[in-house]
């Protein structure tokens, strides 16, 4: 008799009667199972295509499958069965037969959830549960319950025992485990993707067990979060973040690299410091998700060169000058007693992506996972921004690649105002152009400050202070506004025209002078240090993309992608009129979010992406800027705003922009007619 599967195509040939499981497992038709064919696991569900297939050229009727069985009644009438699905293990196959496998049935499941910031992942996971009863110990059998489990999960699952390792961490349990269930156990096998010769047991669990779990981390210079992910289904359960308790030996990277180097135990210290902080970050998830820590069985870990090496335990010294070494630029494979992560089984797997080179690391490579820009055909610029920007440009027929040390003024770091993106936080600014009056819009508040319900809205937040997305739109209207010329000065000629106003005036200090954003408490203002912070970060990235563009011979992207955390809550726009990013068509630049936390997710749910990208990395051109003579130049005329020499008139479509001349008088103002405040709001 032939047996036809769908949509794998797999066939096969019996002569004899045969479970749909059975015939699955001989041809590698794609058919999950846990419980090995006891029908208590439901996950080999099936649908019987009945009637006439004329391309596989057999017809199909009701008796040539055995009837419903006692087991599946149970299943049924316990855990509820779809009208129309049967159990692959308990249908017997007695002539010709197509089976329909439904994505939910198969190992490798096919875009089955979105999740977190709406990535589809499609799942197939280097974990998989096997449940098994054991043969238990007999006086004339001398095997070994080891030996026992391994007999058993060859007869049950077909699994070739000789592939099998039991780490002593598992082994030192295996008695303790087997006896709580009358021996009736589930194991945990971990199966690496182009090593399917050998399987580790990672974890075994009494009785029977069909969830475990992921965590995917993306540990930053200034917040580590982490998202807890069933390895089943795809979903996560929970997410989490908090800061870098790094923080405190440094806010930016190099500061850290100095720290390794001047003090003796500075990197273990360092080290020590994330390790304990991702423990708790483990046991708040697991607490939050009603998850039990101990099936939790594998985490990916992504992070820039300096917070990996400092993760893994490694020195980070030689990151501190050219060339840039790294310990390792292949991916990372150990288990969670080697990184001291006690809220872990000590088995669990951590896995860390490959490196680009240099400072370009495993977030880089993660973004790529999630926007594939080596699939593209359009010309893509991806921009992650941080303390450090990683950035990309190119297409299926050439990527580079580059990382720009942007440093902590995207963050809100040393601004005379500044602060963390949280509740309080000015993040919208708009001015207007004639009477240089602000409005301002806050985290955690819709409205602006000169709505009248603005003040009661506010009661319990506040004004704080201003984040990294505030401080990038306030400079860009100050510009746009007249407060300042393209060199970044603001204007002295301005403190006699807003005299004497309640909000949003040009004053002294110093030697040069401040704009006032809120003059309220607490008071906020834009210093001339603050807009030189803001110019050099924003000159740093600019100058990356655009050495990068022109190694590839490009004169403006296709499309900008701007990742992460803090790209997620910029406008696009303010950020073109600031010159961060080259001009590019309005409609076709956008912030895409946590994209390092979302290849995290992928790389933790299937396994395949983990081959694909350890290729594309050995193709990208990786660029170093420090190495670069041209990097100087353009680094010099984007300090301007929005640029020395570079043209914008794709922007200037939908934002009007002063002419260069106009902007850098001292009388200020600009041409172009009034606008509304919130216009681009």
């Amino acid at each position: 008799m032939k047996i036809f599967f769908a949509p794998s195509g797999k066939k096969y040939e019996s002569e004899t009667p045969i479970t749909v499981l059975e015939a699955a497992r001989k041809v590698g038709a794609d058919l999950d199972s846990v419980c090995g064919g006891r029908g208590v696991c439901g996950r080999c569900q099936i649908e019987l295509s009945i009637g006439a297939h004329a391309k596989h050229g057999v017809t199909v009727a009701e008796e040539n499958f055995s009837p419903f069985t006692e087991t599946e009644k149970r299943y049924a009438e316990k855990r509820g069965l779809k009208e129309g699905r049967r159990l692959g293990c308990c249908v017997t196959i007695l002539k010709d037969a197509v089976i329909d496998v439904p994505p939910e049935s198969q190992t490798r499941k096919q875009i089955v959830r979105k999740s977190a910031d709406e990535r589809p992942v499609s799942l197939d996971p280097t974990i998989r549960l096997y449940y098994v009863t054991v043969a238990e110990p007999d006086m004339h059998n001398p095997f070994g319950d080891k030996e026992r489990l391994t007999q058993a999960l060859q007869a049950v699952h077909g699994i070739d025992g000789e592939r099998l390792f039991f780490p002593l961490a598992v082994l030192k349990d295996l008695q303790k485990i087997l006896r709580k269930e009358n021996f009736a156990v589930t194991a945990a096998l971990y199966t690496p993707a182009g090593a399917a010769e050998k399987s580790e047991v990672i974890a075994l669990y009494p009785g029977y067990a069909d969830r475990v779990f992921g965590l995917a981390v993306d540990i930053g210079s200034t917040t580590i979060a982490a998202s807890l992910c069933d390895l089943f289904d795809g979903a996560v359960l929970a997410s989490a973040g908090i800061m870098n308790p790094q923080i405190r030996y440094g806010e930016d990277l190099m500061s850290r690299v100095s720290y390794a180097q001047m003090n003796d135990n500075g990197a273990e210290e360092m080290t020590k410091a994330v390790r304990s902080a991702l423990n708790d970050l483990i046991q708040d998830l697991s607490a939050t998700a009603g998850v039990s820590a101990d099936k939790i069985v594998e985490c990916v870990a992504v992070g820039n060169p300096v917070m990996t090496s400092l993760f893994c335990g490694f020195s980070p010294t030689e990151l501190g000058f050219a060339p840039f070494a790294t310990v390792t630029s292949e991916a990372i494979f150990a288990n969670a007693a080697q990184f001291d992560l006690s809220a872990l089984p000590a088995s669990a797997k951590i896995y860390i992506p490959p490196l680009i080179a240099g400072h370009v690391g495993a977030d880089a490579v993660s973004v790529a996972v999630t926007e594939r820009p080596f699939d593209a055909e359009e010309k893509i610029l991806i921009a992650d921004v941080g303390t450090n920007a990683e950035i990309y440009f190119g297409n299926r027929e050439r990527l580079l690649a580059a990382s720009s040390p942007t440093g902590p003024a995207f963050e809100g770091a040393q601004l005379s105002a500044g602060q963390r993106a949280a509740d309080g936080a000015v993040e919208r600014v708009r001015i207007d152009p004639e009477t240089l009056l602000p409005v301002y819009q806050i985290i955690g508040c819709e409205l602006f400050s000169d709505d009248p319900d603005f003040e009661r809205s506010i009661e319990k937040t506040g004004v704080s202070g201003i984040c990294g997305s505030g401080v990038i739109e306030a400079v860009a209207e100050m510009y746009r506004a007249g407060v300042m010329t393209s060199d970044g000065v603001i204007k002295e000629s301005l403190i006699e025209k807003t005299a004497g106003r309640s909000a949003g005036r040009v004053e002294k200090d110093g030697r040069v002078c401040k704009y006032i954003l809120r003059d309220a408490e607490p008071q906020i203002a834009i210093t001339q240090n603050d807009v030189r912070a803001v110019q050099l970060a924003k000159a740093a990235l600019y100058a990356g993309c655009k050495l990068l563009m022109n190694k590839f011979g490009a004169e403006k992207p296709d499309r900008i992608l701007l990742a992460g955390a803090f790209g997620s809550r910029i406008d696009p726009l303010y950020a073109t009129a600031l010159g961060m990013l080259p001009d590019c068509s309005p409609e076709k630049v956008k912030a895409v979010g946590n994209s390092a936390g979302a290849g995290a997710r992928i790389l933790l749910l299937n396994q395949a992406a983990r081959t694909e990208i350890a290729a594309v990395v050995k193709k990208v051109e990786k660029i170093e800027i420090a190495l670069e003579k041209e990097f100087q130049e353009l680094f010099v005329n984007a300090i301007a705003v929005p640029n020395k020499i570079d043209d914008f008139s794709l922007l200037q479509t939908v934002l009007s922009m002063p002419p260069k001349a106009a902007a850098d008088t001292e009388t200020g103002g600009r041409s172009g007619g009034r606008r509304g405040r919130r216009d681009r709001a």
